[in-house]
């Protein structure tokens, strides 16, 4: 064989294969609509946003601080903004202080009702007394500036565990309450 027969072989060849497969893909599409999945837009984000810090303060005094690994933000069918990566919060009474800690490993919130849900192992520590509180579920509704939960929770101080079935706070953390306590129990080591 020469060269100008071995060119016009594996051009052959190219072309018989390329044939083959555009034949394999063709066979594999129909018009089924069923099989056909298109991407839609309402679930497609409009922003997302990677290592985000964000301060909320009122007359120069800081209120809050929250950080966030990834956030992701949708105008449609509700104007919402998604943390699938979780939230980590520091309150503060106002005056710079810091109140208390949350930590979610989920949040979502709805920016036209001013109003946050974080779930998914939800850890509330009080600064001040030293509460540590665990939770599924929390709630913020800016509108009232209060923090709640209707869920069951447990709240641990040293050696006490408190159990209940609520929590209610103002916004700034100044004011945490175990709603509903079912009991509380102190651990003593001997």
């Amino acid at each position: 064989m020469n060269v100008r027969h071995i060119h016009r072989f594996t051009t052959q060849v190219r072309s018989s294969v390329l044939a083959l497969l555009l034949a394999a893909c063709m066979t594999g599409c129909g018009n089924d609509m069923d099989k056909i999945q298109f991407f839609d837009r309402q679930t497609l984000p409009d922003n997302t946003l990677k290592g985000v810090d964000v301060q909320r303060s009122e007359n120069g005094h800081l209120q809050m601080l929250m950080q966030t690994p990834y956030v992701e933000q949708y105008s449609k069918p509700e104007a919402k903004t998604v943390y699938p990566q979780g939230v980590y919060m520091r309150f503060f009474d106002g005056y710079d202080h810091p109140t208390a800690t949350l930590r979610a490993r989920y949040a979502v919130s709805y920016d036209k009702r001013d109003y946050m849900m974080v779930r998914d192992s939800v850890v509330i520590i009080d600064l001040r007394s030293g509460d540590t509180t665990f939770l599924d579920e929390l709630t913020w509704d800016a509108t009232q500036h209060r923090i709640f939960s209707e869920k069951p929770l447990r709240s641990q101080n040293g050696p006490r565990v408190t159990y209940g079935d609520g929590f209610e706070s103002d916004e700034n953390m100044l004011s945490p309450q175990i709603l509903h306590q079912r009991g509380t129990i102190e651990w003593k080591e001997e």
